[in-house]
């Protein structure tokens, strides 16, 4: 619990510190909308001439970017801290943090909390309010905590992916570029169902970096294309992926050096 208080505490000193410039807030929050307002557009022209995608319309592509653009910026709201840690490393700021008897990982993600990516998840919401009145979708009770689990699995694993970006900083001081490929990449590539990328494509996200447990899978069940319910709870199995980020980030920490102050 004190853990979680402390938590708690450090997003309520993020909140107020965006608040004492709304004006920025709110422009911030409008450019992360509008952001996304464009990808949505791409998406939108594509089917103005396209009637399908690999046997998928356009209210159901929007519903799976949706989910995925929610994961997405749930994490990058609450995991921001490890998106910029390359910072705190390279500042010699991570040695204050080392000295406090908390912990670790409450710490560096309470250094962050990113309130303007509101604004991308109000695109989101209403790109899925359009997509769950035009897809057709037979709500059920299963369904519905389908959709709570693909969030949840899914913000845990692009929390996961930040965590391994974080790790990396601790061999390199500057993050790696081509992690952006496992975090902004996915974001673009997961606007379409992952399972229109080929076999081999989807056996990566499955088994390597689950995207398609939070994305495809669980998709394929909202729209009655698969009926187990073993797919409602697929997306859980994503929070093992957070295992393997752990472990390095342990390895990262038992390895790092100051790089001064």
């Amino acid at each position: 619990m004190k853990t979680i208080h402390l938590y708690l505490h450090y997003v309520s000193i993020n909140v107020r510190s965006a608040m004492q410039y709304k004006l920025s807030f709110f422009l911030s929050a409008t450019g992360q909308f509008l952001v996304s307002f464009n990808v949505f557009l791409g998406v939108f022209f594509l089917f103005q001439r396209f009637s399908q995608v690999k046997g998928f319309t356009f209210s159901e592509v929007l519903l799976c970017f949706s989910i995925m653009l929610l994961e997405f910026s749930l994490a990058e709201m609450t995991a921001r801290g490890f998106d910029c840690f390359s910072q705190t490393v390279r500042t010699g700021s991570f040695d204050r943090v080392l000295v406090r008897p908390r912990s670790l990982i409450v710490q560096v993600l309470g250094s962050r909390f990113e309130l303007t990516r509101i604004g991308r998840m109000l695109q989101a919401l209403v790109m899925f309010v359009y997509g769950i009145t035009k897809s057709n979708v037979h709500w059920t009770p299963a369904k519905i905590v389908t959709v709570v689990f693909m969030l949840i699995g899914g913000t845990a694993l692009f929390s996961g992916i930040f965590l391994i970006y974080a790790a990396f900083c601790f061999f390199t001081l500057e993050g790696l570029e081509f992690m952006n490929v496992l975090t902004d990449g996915a974001r673009e590539y997961g606007k379409y169902p992952i399972g229109i990328y080929g076999k081999k494509m989807l056996l990566f996200t499955t088994f390597v970096v689950p995207y398609a447990l939070v994305q495809y899978y669980p998709l394929l069940y909202l729209l009655d294309r698969r009926t187990s319910l073993f797919y409602v709870f697929l997306p859980l199995l994503a929070l093992l992926f957070l295992l393997p980020c752990y472990g390095f980030w342990r390895f990262g920490v038992r390895h790092y050096k100051s790089s001064g102050s």
